[in-house]
């Protein structure tokens, strides 16, 4: 699905920043942690409970966004003499600094995520773990679940382990680069594998009828009179204080980027432990699993309809999995039919199950396998989790009693928690959008009808070409044409209210 996470600095004073303030203070949200939970977390990164196996000879890379300070996961690749391949991947062992019932267990039960707004991020832990102690960050020994998956030639999974032990990651690696080194071929051979092994869990993704949406990221780009800042990316990692600023005179604008080869195939590898995960856990009896039910055949039926208005061809022996990796997103109709894909991805949820009695449905339709999150421990309540209980499941000792005790509210939390990350996304985005458009009522801006309601087709959302904005237009006196090109004039762009709203010209 796209990001729509922004980024944005400048004076405290400015008009966004104060925006952005107020609505921190009308959502509720945390400002900060309780001195209890600092203390706890800062006696916890002095004595963090290290396991006794030590694996810190093998040369792990992080790679993130080049900001982030919050590393959750380190991998290392190799080939195996018989032809396939095995992917070691280290998830920050949570943990072994969060002490069940205690302050600091408390106050992620009740933030749950991470929160990510344009004026800074709101950890899920105190910075003193989740930015430096818990962090797989380079040259640092740390605790970690560590991930042994033996593949196939082919990329299937032949054997998946998971244990704990030390590790140390030996370089800070970030998108842009490491796929600059791919393209020209420099990369060195745990780095180059990357590459081959996404390219065949993708297949392994085809096969089995998993889909991933190519859904062009929104960035807001920031331009100042000195030539030493550098653009900010949407969904890159921020200090946490919300206080870097830079020169007062900044003015931003909102671009697309489309997401680098490289990213999908990091997140294979997560896809792939988190089936890994899914498979451990069913196979114990007990665990929480990620769903997705199959979309209703009137969701499909409507996918099909929209697929037709923008002449598309969807042949009935085609699947949507199949569909979906034909399509190109810098083409207008096909980014206009992925954006409508995306309702396809509504309704996920997290399913507890105990003593073998196995949830249904029991895939994630989207990844067409049981799936389960337990990659982001640092970020994500849940994965503290899944990693305790695959980890006893390896063991063949049973699941610690304060997960067992925990397992059952967690549903519930991380559905409020998803619920509150999304609210915050959304007016986040309509915030900066109107802020950055305030100015421009009245103009007309070039743009492609990505939505168009069904049951009134004077009403729809465009996406604009530049800036990045996508919001509602409406009172044309026909009905929009889906998927095509079309001359947009800015009617309201209201930052108090956070609204941007659009008619046809």
């Amino acid at each position: 699905m796209p990001r729509r996470h922004v980024q944005v600095t400048g004076a405290e004073e400015a008009p966004l920043r104060t925006a952005l303030r107020t609505l921190r203070r009308r959502l509720a949200l945390p400002e900060g942690f309780p001195p209890e939970v600092l203390a706890e977390a800062e006696r916890a990164a002095r004595e963090p409970r290290l396991p006794s196996e030590d694996a810190t000879d093998i040369p792990f890379f992080t790679l993130d966004p080049p900001a982030s300070t919050d590393l959750d996961q380190a991998m290392h690749l190799a080939e195996r003499a018989d032809g396939g391949y095995r992917v070691r991947y280290a998830i920050a062992d949570v943990a072994a600094f969060v002490r069940p019932h205690g302050a600091l267990d408390a106050e992620a039960h009740h933030r749950v995520t991470t929160l990510y707004l344009p004026d800074g991020r709101i950890p899920l832990h105190p910075a003193p773990l989740s930015e430096a102690a818990a962090s797989l960050l380079p040259g640092e020994e740390r605790p970690a679940a560590l991930w042994t998956l033996d593949l196939d030639a082919e990329g299937a999974v032949r054997s998946a382990t998971v244990r704990r032990a030390r590790v140390r990651s030996r370089a800070k690696l970030d998108y842009a680069g490491v796929q600059r080194q791919l393209d020209a071929g420099t990369a060195e051979a745990p780095l180059a594998l990357l590459a081959t092994i996404g390219r065949l869990r993708e297949a392994q993704e085809v096969a089995r009828g998993g889909v991933s949406l190519n859904v062009p990221e929104q960035e807001i780009q920031e331009t100042v009179e000195h030539p030493a800042a550098a653009p900010q990316q949407l969904g890159t990692s921020y200090d946490g204080t919300g206080h870097e600023g830079t020169a007062p005179g900044a003015t931003y604008e909102l671009v697309h980027r489309a997401t680098l080869p490289v990213e999908g195939w990091n997140a294979q590898i997560s896809l792939l432990t988190g089936m890994a995960a899914a498979d451990l856990m069913t196979g114990r009896g007990t665990g929480v699993l990620r769903t997705l039910p199959a979309a209703p055949d009137g969701a499909v039926g409507r996918l099909r309809r929209t697929a037709a208005a923008l002449h598309i061809d969807w042949p009935h022996h085609v699947a949507y999995a199949q569909l979906i990796r034909s399509l190109d997103p810098a083409l207008p109709r096909h980014a206009a039919f992925l954006q409508e894909c995306t309702t396809l991805l509504r309704g996920a949820g997290y399913t507890v199950f105990r003593d073998g009695r196995l949830p249904s449905p029991l895939v994630h339709s989207a990844v067409a396998a049981p799936y389960t999150h337990c990659t982001a421990p640092l970020r994500r309540l849940v994965d503290r989790y899944t990693s305790e209980i695959c980890l006893a499941a390896c063991a063949d000792v049973p699941v610690p009693g304060w997960v067992d005790e925990a397992l059952d509210a967690l549903p519930g939390e991380m559905a409020e928690g998803n619920r509150r990350g999304a609210t915050v996304e959304r007016e986040c985005v309509d915030l900066v959008e109107a802020a950055l458009l305030k100015d421009r009522v009245g103009e007309v801006f070039d743009g492609v009808v990505i939505d168009v309601r069904e049951d009134e087709p004077v009403v729809g959302t465009v996406q604009l070409t530049e800036p990045a904005v996508v919001a509602r237009i409406t009172g044309g006196p026909a009905p929009l044409p889906l998927g095509e090109r079309v001359r947009a004039r800015l009617t309201e762009a209201d930052p108090t209210a956070a609204k941007v709203r659009f008619a046809p010209a």
